[in-house]
């Protein structure tokens, strides 16, 4: 994409009303456009990194045996008054009427209506186990909506439902989901811990927050810093032995990992001093287990190799996509802007014609955006005839995992220079040597 035809609204000033980091750079790199309070539209470089999260979800979600399902935003307050929870949900619904006066609400989940479809078509248990999930806008009509995207009114989710004949069967489902998300965000250049969350009237011990440290996080957390080490299962991963999956579980979930609200000051004083982690951290994702809660009132049930009727044990796995991006900002950051992992990058590469005009400098500059968009490179080329200094300062601001700067001085030489975004370390090279870098023959 060449920059001259881009649609990138940089801001220099940081706005006034973003309270955050990532907040600030997502305005000021031309991400997001807030429309009212909580409600953001997603610009040409946000809607790029936003769709490279759901893909890598969605690759994760799949591999675990999820499938894809598309539900409505506009749900029948009928479905949630069968659950009891219509009146209970409180403000934060955003309750309408149809023009039939019949009331409809603007869905901020989806448990209701997942369990009707189920109930509409699954008889027997020959048909579990199913994990139906979608990646669908939400709306929840939070009283302060504030830090962006972080705590918006209006946002991205990624929401799983698992039905299985019992508590045995929806274990194993909770336990694939947990595997598939310690990969998810990990693939997204992050390191997650679980920790144990609130269970509420359900009880037991199926629900855990995964939680990214950073110091502009929303809540304290505290945790062994063996999970520091801990292996990440791999591609290879084999989703269908459970005994595999609950091992994996078994080892990410027995060291030490509580946010405040779970923290246990007794088992905590008995870990090593120097090996304890406290810090500050960010909530991206939630699974949790809750058996008979919505299949009960609802009537979703399944005729078991008893013969008998069973009403299906559920559970919900959130992950929250436009919430991730400012999560990962907020850890992965420093003072001229965003620094992406490669894999969400909006682009592979920032091209930069240093001289736009100089023949020599176009020259070789096109040479390499036609090569390296020919070998299968997101490339962002500035063409524009800002200056250098503003080209540098616009390519750090977005952060782009490399640089590739083609100067006149560099050219006459026969090189150019690549920078590396994360560290900061330049690299002058010959021409042919810089495209092998990124995988292109000479």
């Amino acid at each position: 994409m060449r920059l001259s035809r881009y649609f990138l609204p940089i801001l220099k000033e940081n706005p006034r009303e973003a309270e955050i980091v990532s907040h600030r750079l997502m305005l000021r790199a031309g991400m997001i456009r807030q429309q009212a309070a909580g409600s953001f539209s997603w610009l040409p470089l946000g809607k790029l990194v936003l769709d490279k999260i759901c893909r890598i979800i969605r690759e994760e979600q799949n591999r675990a045996g999820a499938l894809e399902i598309l539900m409505p935003t506009i749900q029948s307050a009928d479905l949630w008054r069968e659950s009891g929870r219509y009146d209970d949900y409180g403000d934060e619904m955003l309750r309408i009427k149809d023009r039939n006066k019949r009331d409809m609400l603007f869905g901020p989940t989806n448990e209701e209506m997942v369990t009707e479809i189920f109930r509409s078509y699954v008889r027997t248990y020959k048909d579990l186990p199913l994990n139906l999930y979608h990646i669908q806008w939400k709306f929840r009509d939070e009283r302060r909506p504030r830090f962006g995207v972080m705590r918006s009114r209006e946002f991205l989710m990624k929401d799983a439902y698992s039905f299985d004949l019992d508590f045995e069967g929806a274990k194993a489902a909770y336990n694939r989901m947990f595997v598939s998300y310690l990969r998810t965000f990990t693939r997204l250049g992050l390191k997650a811990i679980p920790m144990r969350a609130d269970t509420g009237p359900i009880g037991g011990d199926l629900s855990h927050e995964f939680i990214i440290l950073a110091d502009t996080g929303e809540s304290q957390v505290y945790c062994h810093r063996d999970f520091l080490e801990l292996p990440v299962p791999g591609e290879d991963t084999d989703f269908t032995n459970d005994g595999e999956i609950g091992g994996i579980v078994k080892q990410w979930t027995t060291p030490y990992a509580a946010t405040d609200e779970m923290h246990d000051e007794a088992a905590w004083d008995a870990i090593g001093e120097g090996e304890r982690l406290s810090a500050r951290g960010i909530e991206v994702g939630h699974i949790f287990h809750f058996g008979e809660k919505y299949s009960k009132p609802m009537g979703a049930k399944v005729t078991g190799p008893d013969g008998k009727d069973h009403f299906v044990s559920m559970g919900s796995y959130g992950i929250g996509p436009s919430r991730l991006i400012a999560a990962i900002i907020e850890a992965s950051h420093d003072e001229a802007g965003i620094i992406w992992p490669e894999s969400v990058a909006p682009f592979d590469i920032g091209l930069i014609n240093m001289k736009v005009g100089d023949a020599e400098c176009d020259r070789v500059s096109e040479e390499l955006y036609a090569a390296l968009t020919a070998a299968g490179k997101d490339v962002l080329y500035d063409d524009t005839d800002q200056r250098p200094g503003g080209k540098f300062a616009t390519a750090d601001l977005i952060g782009l995992p490399w640089q590739l700067i083609v100067g006149p001085r560099g050219v006459a030489a026969g090189e150019v220079e690549i920078k590396n975004r994360r560290t900061g370390e330049r690299e002058t090279l010959p021409i042919a040597e810089a495209t092998k870098r990124f995988g292109i023959a000479g």
